[in-house]
C-alpha cells in the first residue's frame, strides 16, 4: 500500500503543481474543471447514485454548470456566498450528526449539495488566479490546508485522546485540531515576519488563518459524513493508494471559497 501511495504521488504531484501554477486563462479553467468533474462523478455515489450512467450524467451536469460560470463571471460573488452559507450550515450538520441527517440524506438533496460544495471551489480558484499574486494566493491556501493536515496528524498521533467528531470521523481528535491550528498560525506568523507586515495586518492574517483552517476541517468532516451515510471508505479508487479525488480535495472545497471571500472583504481584490 505504501509503495502504491508513493508511486501515485510521484506521478500526480508534478501534474497537479503544473496545472495549478503554470496554466492560465482557459487552460487553467479547463484543468480545474476536469478535477471538479471527476469529483462530481464521485459525489454522485456519495449522494446515493450507484449506477455508472447516473454518475456520468451528474458529472456532465457539473461541467455544464462550470461552463455557465465561465461565461458569467459576474455570478462569482453569488456562487462564493452560497458556498460559504453551505459550510456554515455544515458545521451544525456535522456537529449534530446523525440527528439532523434528514435534512441532507435524500438523493436530490445530496446532488444539490454537491453543486454548492464543488462549484464555489472552482469559482474561488478562478477569482484567486485573476488577482495580483494569484499563484502565491493559491499556494497560500494550499499550504494552510496541508499544514493543518500535517499538524493534526502528528499532534493527534502524539497526544490525541478526545474525539473531535466520533460519529463522523472517529480518528480525529481535538488535540489534532489544535496541533493543525498551531502549525498554520506559526506558518502565517513566519510569512508575516518575512514580509515585515504591521501588527494590525498580522492580527488579520492570524484571524483569517483560524477561519480558513477551521472550515477546511469542516470540509473534511463533511465528506466523511456522506461517506459514513452510504457506508464507503473512499470516494472512489481513481488514485491508487489515495482513494478518490474528493478524498484529496475535501478540505480545499471549503477552504478555497472562504479564503477568497476573506480576501474580498479585506479589499484585496474585487469580485
Amino acid at each position: 500500500m505504501l509503495k502504491q501511495r508513493i508511486i501515485t504521488a510521484l506521478i500526480l504531484a508534478p501534474l497537479a503543481l503544473a496545472g495549478f501554477f503554470l496554466l492560465y486563462g482557459v487552460k487553467f479553467a479547463l484543468f480545474i474543471a476536469g478535477v471538479v468533474t471527476l469529483a462530481a462523478w464521485e459525489w454522485a455515489r456519495l449522494a446515493g447514485f450507484a449506477a455508472q450512467w447516473q454518475r456520468v450524467l451528474y458529472a456532465a451536469a457539473m461541467l455544464g454548470a462550470i461552463y455557465q460560470l465561465w461565461w458569467h463571471p459576474h455570478w462569482a460573488d453569488t456562487v462564493l456566498l452560497a458556498g460559504a452559507a453551505w459550510w456554515v450550515l455544515a458545521v451544525m450538520l456535522v456537529a449534530l450528526f446523525p440527528r439532523m441527517a434528514l435534512l441532507w440524506q435524500g438523493r436530490v438533496q445530496g446532488l444539490l449539495i454537491g453543486f454548492v460544495v464543488l462549484l464555489p471551489a472552482w469559482q474561488g480558484l478562478q477569482v484567486l488566479k485573476s488577482w495580483p499574486e494569484g499563484n502565491a494566493l493559491i499556494l497560500a491556501v494550499m499550504i494552510l490546508v496541508w499544514g493543518a493536515d500535517v499538524g493534526a496528524y502528528f499532534a493527534g498521533k502524539t497526544w490525541g485522546k478526545r474525539k473531535l467528531a466520533p460519529a463522523v470521523s472517529p480518528g480525529k481528535s481535538w488535540e489534532g485540531l489544535f496541533g493543525g491550528l498551531f502549525l498554520t498560525l506559526l506558518i502565517t506568523a513566519g510569512v508575516a515576519w518575512q514580509r515585515e507586515v504591521d501588527s494590525a495586518s498580522l492580527l488579520l492574517m492570524l484571524c483569517g488563518t483560524l477561519v480558513v483552517v477551521l472550515f477546511s476541517v469542516v470540509g473534511d468532516l463533511n465528506e466523511s459524513m456522506f461517506k459514513r451515510h452510504v457506508g464507503i471508505k473512499d470516494s472512489s479508487n481513481l488514485l491508487p493508494g489515495h482513494g478518490g479525488v474528493m478524498d484529496r480535495i475535501d478540505s480545499l472545497t471549503a477552504a478555497i471559497p472562504v479564503f477568497t471571500l476573506l480576501l474580498w472583504v479585506s479589499e484585496w481584490g474585487a469580485l
